[in-house]
């Protein structure tokens, strides 16, 4: 099922790089964008196969820079041009924007729980394990639905 688009925010890109497990998005999508904000947010390399793609309507960035960081605005922004894709945020209220506004929406729990369904990871709890070692927040009971979700 490696056809979809995914638009990546920042945190993804961090924490998938953080526990050196960035591969997995190249793994389950077949185009990896960003927008040149979220690469600056990001900091550093990027691997060639994360394009960066040039927002069209930086109207509607800013109007969404009201209400959330710059790198999430971009990312919604460009979802709102490209319409076939999905996006990736951990950000809560820039998840219900997104919803607001029919763009389909995914986190990096959702991710790896998808990277696993598909067979191109063996193992959430491992994954989990490392991002546990990170500053990264999440609950304990987020993490208990995601392993019973993928049989662990």
């Amino acid at each position: 099922m490696r056809n979809a688009l995914v638009i990546a925010d920042s945190s993804c890109l961090i924490l998938l790089s953080k526990i050196e497990e960035l591969e997995i998005l190249r793994r389950i999508y077949k185009q990896i964008f960003i927008t040149k904000e979220i690469a600056e947010e990001f900091g550093g390399p990027l691997p060639d196969w994360i394009e960066i793609k040039e927002i069209s309507n930086t109207a509607l960035q800013l109007l969404f820079e009201d209400a959330l960081d710059i790198g999430e605005a971009s990312a919604l922004a460009l979802a709102f041009e490209m319409r076939e894709c999905t996006v990736i945020l951990d950000d809560l209220k820039a998840r219900k924007v997104a919803s607001k506004m029919n763009i389909r929406v995914t986190g990096t729990i959702g991710v790896i729980l998808k990277a696993k369904k598909e067979n191109k990871i063996s193992s959430v709890r491992s994954v989990f394990d490392k991002i546990l070692s990170t500053d990264f927040r999440i609950s304990e009971r987020i993490i208990n639905e995601a392993l019973k979700e993928a049989g662990e």
